[in-house]
C-alpha cells in the first residue's frame, strides 16, 4: 500500500474483505483523535509508561488523556455525502472570480459538517480572506481526494 492518508473516504473506497482494508483501517484507528493520543504514544515510545504503572494503580492517565483530546483534537474530517460532492464537484468545476451568498453558506455548512466545527463569522470584512483560507481551501482539498 502506498504512504498515503488513510481517510475516511479512502476506507470507504476498498472492499472490506481485502488485506489493503484491513491493513488501513488499523492505521486510520490507530491515527491520534487528540493530544491526548500523542501523549500517551510518547510515553509508551520512551518507557515512561511502564515506570508509572510499575508504580502506581492509576495515575489518572486515562483522565488526562481524554481531557486533552476534548480540548486538543486533531482533525479527522467525516466523509462527502454523496450530495454534498455533487455540489462540490459542481462549484468548483467553474472558474470563479466571486462566491455568492447562496454557495458561502452551503459551502459553510459542508464545512462544519465535514470538521465538526462552527465557523464563526461574526465579522464580515476581516473574515473574507479567513473564509477562504478556512473553508474553500479544504474544502477543495477534500474535493481533490474524491477525483
Amino acid at each position: 500500500m502506498e504512504n498515503k492518508e488513510i481517510t475516511q473516504e479512502y476506507l470507504d473506497s476498498l472492499d472490506k474483505r481485502t488485506n489493503e482494508y484491513k491493513e488501513a483501517k488499523k492505521r486510520y484507528d490507530k491515527a491520534s483523535s487528540g493530544l491526548g493520543d500523542t501523549v500517551e504514544k510518547i510515553t509508551k515510545a520512551t518507557g515512561i509508561k511502564k515506570v508509572v504503572d510499575a508504580i502506581t494503580d492509576d495515575c489518572g492517565c486515562g483522565k488526562r488523556k481524554e481531557q486533552l483530546n476534548k480540548l486538543f483534537k486533531y482533525n479527522k474530517p467525516k466523509c462527502l455525502e454523496e450530495d454534498e460532492y455533487h455540489y462540490l464537484n459542481a462549484f468548483f468545476s467553474q472558474r470563479r472570480t466571486s462566491v455568492s451568498v447562496k454557495d458561502n453558506q452551503k459551502l459553510t455548512a459542508i464545512w462544519e459538517r465535514i470538521f465538526g466545527k462552527k465557523y464563526d463569522s461574526s465579522c464580515s470584512s476581516c473574515n473574507s480572506n479567513n473564509w477562504k483560507k478556512e473553508i474553500y481551501n479544504k474544502l477543495e482539498k477534500v474535493w481533490r481526494l474524491y477525483k
